[in-house]
């Protein structure tokens, strides 16, 4: 199977501009006029709601803009110190399988949280990635899931708090779960820079998605997607 695109875009990339993007590349993947995609990036500060968000978990409605997502969830923050990725995947050439296909993202983030020796975790009933903390006395989020797939293409995808302002939070109730919080990798105690969770993302999505073709190594991944960067860096060139 051929690897993925790559691309990682600097600066801050708009909601609305990062929905256009992704509408575009699924459209040309169904039609078999592009390859899948994922796309590592950061937005600026503002919440989404999912298809499920329910209005009284937006606390404070006039703190940031509030975007439609049309992807499965409830309410979720994006901004700077976060690192977004979309996944663009043709689900028709590998697994048609919903619950797998999340089952894989939660893996794949469960095992790049790994590389910094951070024990994260699935819980039932709760979509997400947690870390557990005061000796198991509280779960915080540390990663957010949430895809749409149309046609067995997906887009959309998961989120991991590298360095986000965590008080950005305080607007929604994140995902629809009150009675746990959010934490990051610097709010661990751990330096880890974008760099580096980009080489760890790159590292371990061949071992949850199958083989990325002959240039797997992640060094090469990357360097070819900072290739891709458009002159305007967040546009995508399909």
């Amino acid at each position: 199977m051929t690897r993925p695109e790559w691309h990682i875009s600097d600066g801050l990339v708009p909601y609305d501009e990062a929905l256009e993007t992704m509408e575009a590349r699924v459209g040309d993947i169904r039609a078999g006029r592009a390859g899948e995609f994922i796309w590592l990036l950061e937005h600026p500060p503002l919440y989404t709601a999912g298809t499920s968000a329910r209005t009284a978990d937006l606390l404070q409605p006039m703190r940031f803009p509030v975007h439609a997502a049309g992807r499965g969830g409830q309410y979720t923050y994006h901004g700077p110190g976060q690192r977004v990725v979309y996944a663009m995947l043709d689900l028709r050439r590998r697994r048609q399988d919903v619950r797998r296909f999340v089952f894989d993202l939660e893996e794949w983030t469960i095992r790049t949280l790994a590389r910094f020796n951070v024990r994260a975790e699935r819980r039932a009933g709760r979509v997400g990635v947690w870390v557990a903390r005061d000796g198991g006395q509280r779960e915080d989020k540390i990663a957010a899931i949430g895809v749409r797939i149309r046609h067995w293409v997906s887009f959309h995808g998961l989120s991991i708090n590298l360095e986000p302002d965590l008080s950005h939070y305080a607007g929604i109730v994140p995902c629809g779960i009150a009675d746990h919080g959010v934490t990051s990798l610097v709010d661990l105690g751990l330096p880890v820079t974008m760099t580096d969770l980009d080489m760890a993302l790159a590292e371990t999505f061949d071992e949850v998605f199958g083989p990325l073709g002959e240039q797997a190594n992640p060094v090469a991944v990357l360097s070819e997607a900072k290739d891709l960067r458009p002159a305007t860096p967040s546009v995508v060139v399909p």
